[in-house]
């Protein structure tokens, strides 16, 4: 006990303990569970609560559920010796089982508003100018915060991440930097499944992250409720828009703004 006290005492600041505390709170995956499509196994003790764990094991498809005896949370708490030959019995069996057909990923839509407007306005050499430095920064954003850019049209842009932070944080640099040069952008993110065509990425998500930034205001960043919930903790704040009906996609999707890239 005088080990564990001084491990947990060490391990962060009363602060930190708190910040850590509350972040946890504020996750919720269950949005993102059934996207998940690798094997997976969920481990619980008896004595231990099992319902959440159940709960999540029903939500992630084909997921293999344990329950161990014993009371303790921590894993290497008590019997660990069954932990381990639970995990040594199910990775052999799962050799192999991964495909690289879907993949889970964040994906980023911007476009410039009144893009018609401005071209014409501004002429077509000035106009081809300032779509020139409009792919520059987006090109130079995407490498600084290692997203990929999958796909542009005109003055839109479509980028993946592996990470809902930092495609945040991306898209309210390039609106920033943009605005500068009297570009107003607005986008658009979600996390979900995408299907791997070639080297493009498809499905629903990806008509879920368009519809999303086709209904930002200008300078505006909108995110689902999915990346919201991937994001507690991070320091970035939000504002809730409420529900919305986006064309062609079923339920209404509950939208949030970026207030505060923290």
């Amino acid at each position: 006990m005088d080990w564990w006290a001084r491990y947990l005492r060490a391990g962060a600041s009363p602060g930190a303990a708190v910040a850590l505390a509350r972040m946890n709170y504020e996750i919720d995956v269950r949005h993102v569970l059934p996207a998940m499509r690798v094997p997976t196994l969920v481990l619980n003790r008896e004595g231990d609560e099992p319902e959440p764990a159940r709960l999540m094991a029903e939500r992630i498809p084909g997921a293999r559920y344990l329950e161990l005896p014993g009371v303790d949370h921590a894993l290497f708490v008590g019997d660990a010796e069954s932990v381990l030959q639970a995990i040594n019995e199910f990775l052999p069996a799962t050799a192999g089982a991964v495909g690289q057909e879907r993949v889970l990923s964040t994906v980023l839509f911007t476009d410039v508003v009144g893009s018609t407007e401005r071209a014409v306005a501004r002429g077509d050499a000035a106009w081809a100018q300032l779509l020139r430095r409009h792919h520059e920064v987006v090109e130079r954003q995407l490498a600084l915060f290692r997203g990929r850019l999958v796909d542009t049209a005109g003055d839109g842009v479509f980028a993946s991440f592996d990470g809902p932070v930092r495609a945040i944080r991306c898209a309210g640099t390039i609106r920033d930097l943009l605005r500068e040069t009297s570009l107003p952008v607005r986008a658009g993110l979600h996390t979900g499944e995408c299907e791997i065509v070639g080297d493009k990425l498809a499905g629903l998500a990806v008509h879920l992250g368009a519809r999303i930034a086709a209904a930002a205001a200008p300078g505006e960043i909108l995110v689902s409720r999915t990346v919201k919930d991937l994001v507690a903790g991070s320091g970035i704040a939000f504002e809730d828009r409420g529900p919305h009906t986006l064309k062609g996609i079923p339920e209404a999707w509950h939208l949030y703004a970026v207030q505060s890239l923290g």
